[in-house]
């Protein structure tokens, strides 16, 4: 059996001093013109063109931030957009990921139940052996319960294979339905994070950190802060730093004593860091990925 997704992301955490996640969640619309200069026409650009340009676009950022980033997520939505192509991409993009030695983590938010459950998680975890993209960890939707969850959650006890269920997310209207007061007190986020650390009990690893995380937005920090003490094996992936308005401060308290206990995402403000300065876009995109990296490294060490 492969090693626990925690104790692997754990070593690496600590091995890079990072917690930084990268989102490739690449748009066509702000990928640097100079990558899209030579099939850049109004109206005409096909599919396979839209792709080439990615290609470009994401093996340059793997390949420029590898120092100073310990995993990239893949939002499955931007790449399923272009159809077979777009998934034939999304693949290709997690080896190369892997091969350079990040951790890859399929940002699908899938749930379902039965044997749908199962093709899912064979889809974006089983890789060769089942004919899916073969990545280290997933999104997943926890609203049909456990049962929709066991196809993923037995990956991560007998194959080393991380989740990340949401939980807390960061956009505002959340609220409408993951602050609703429930009988006996409390919200329902409250109630399924109490799920994911009950459903992370048995992918435990050295680390003392469960490989069934959960999406904690950086955007809610005091709920943030609330769920640390609530949960305190269940490792969080934080989306909201940097464009949708969360800073290092906010993440104070999120990491554990040993500073593994949490990854914070990055997309469009690393990705699309040239727009705001005179930079060549890679040299901007890992400018702004090695500040992150030393802001929240930093703050990791406060709590």
């Amino acid at each position: 059996m492969s090693a626990m997704f925690s104790d692997r992301l754990a070593a690496a955490i600590l091995s890079k001093r990072s917690q930084v996640v990268v989102g490739l969640d690449p748009d066509y619309r702000l990928i640097p013109p100079e990558l899209r200069a030579s099939v850049d026409r109004p109206d005409s650009i096909t599919p396979d063109e839209i792709c080439d340009v990615y290609r470009d676009f994401l093996r340059g950022l793997l390949e420029g931030l590898v120092e100073s980033v310990v995993a990239v997520k893949l939002q499955s939505a931007f790449f399923e957009a272009l159809g077979w192509r777009g998934v034939r991409l999304f693949e290709e993009t997690i080896k190369h990921a892997q091969q350079l030695g990040y951790l890859v983590i399929a940002d699908a938010k899938r749930g379902d139940i039965g044997n749908t459950a199962e093709a899912y998680a064979e889809a974006h975890l089983d890789g060769a052996r089942g004919g899916g993209a073969g990545a280290d960890a997933m999104t997943v939707n926890p609203y049909f319960g456990t049962d929709g969850l066991e196809p993923f959650l037995r990956r991560t006890r007998n194959e080393g294979k991380g989740l990340f269920v949401l939980v807390k997310t960061s956009n505002p209207s959340s609220r409408e339905v993951q602050d609703i007061q429930i009988a006996g007190g409390g919200h329902l986020y409250e109630a399924v994070g109490d799920l994911v650390a009950l459903w992370g009990e048995g992918s435990r690893g050295r680390s003392g950190w469960s490989s069934v995380g959960a999406v904690v937005g950086g955007t809610h920090p005091d709920q943030a802060k609330a769920l640390r003490r609530r949960l305190p094996h269940v490792p969080f992936l934080i989306p909201g730093y940097g464009a949708q308005g969360a800073t290092a401060a906010d993440l104070e308290g999120l990491f554990g004593r040993d500073r593994v206990g949490a990854v914070v995402n990055s997309a469009r403000a690393i990705l699309y860091a040239y727009r705001n300065t005179h930079l060549p876009w890679l040299e901007a995109a890992r400018a702004e990925a090695e500040a992150m990296r030393h802001a929240v490294w930093e703050v990791s060490g406060r709590g």
